[in-house]
């Protein structure tokens, strides 16, 4: 059992002033900002009437912006790519977060749980990549860094638990265990995703130069809004980094 600390000794503010973005990775991408959101007293559980009207808003919203366009040609999701590229990845295999969800939307983006659903119904409607980690596996600070190569990264394949290892110099979230994240805000680990046991969470918005601080900040307080009428007893800190924060 993973542990960042204990629920009566976490302090958000100290913790989100621990997370760091490594100079290498903003050397890349001078543009990124990331806003990190704590929330403590989270109601889990499996997808609900809440969540699905926030994802059925949020599709409504994309489908009559996008209509059967590429979304990929969206300012946002454009920078998205050449940032893959820029450390070796290839969008067209391994695609930004939310370019994955909003290519779903002809056939209706995925009802997992009504946490994971409402980060997704943000992520939608704001053309952002947004994650969710689970706080009470997350070991340590967050960190967003060029990948050594011998970081562990937990997931499955063929319904099989497995450890597989980021390319050496791909951009990764890790915390003091091992990598959360690969390529920046492809895919997260099974370790600290979240589940319907999930109280404490950290969600990460990734925003780069066409999505400014204020278009950022209004995804956040989105997100912020949802998870209180979802949890009314939640408490939520925040952190801007990168950028001029």
């Amino acid at each position: 059992m993973y542990a960042i600390v204990d629920h009566m000794t976490f302090d958000a503010a100290a913790w989100l002033e621990s997370a760091t973005i490594d100079p290498a990775v903003l050397a890349l991408r001078p543009d990124y900002r990331a806003l990190l959101i704590t929330a403590e007293g989270l109601l889990p559980g499996p997808s609900d009437e809440l969540s699905e009207r926030l994802l059925a808003d949020a599709e409504s919203a994309a489908r009559e912006r996008f209509g059967d366009g590429p979304v990929e040609e969206h300012p946002h999701l454009a920078a998205w790519r050449e940032a893959f590229r820029a450390f070796g990845a290839k969008p067209q295999r391994t695609r930004p977060s939310a370019e994955a969800l909003l290519r779903r939307l002809s056939a209706g983006l995925p009802r997992v749980d009504r946490l994971t659903d409402i980060y997704n119904a943000i992520s939608v409607g704001h053309v952002i990549p947004l994650g969710g980690e689970d706080l009470d596996h997350y070991v340590g600070a967050a960190r967003l860094v060029r990948a050594e190569g011998d970081e562990t990264f937990e997931t499955t394949a063929g319904g099989e638990p497995v450890v597989e290892h980021p390319a050496p110099g791909e951009v990764v979230w890790r915390d003091d265990t091992g990598a959360t994240c690969r390529r920046w805000n492809w895919r997260q680990c099974t370790r600290t995703r979240l589940t319907h046991d999930t109280t404490r969470a950290m969600f990460v918005l990734d925003a780069l130069g066409p999505m400014d601080d204020t278009a950022l900040k209004a995804a956040g307080d989105q997100l912020m809004e949802a998870l209180t009428e979802a949890s009314p007893g939640v408490t939520i800190a925040s952190r801007l980094l990168g950028g001029a924060a």
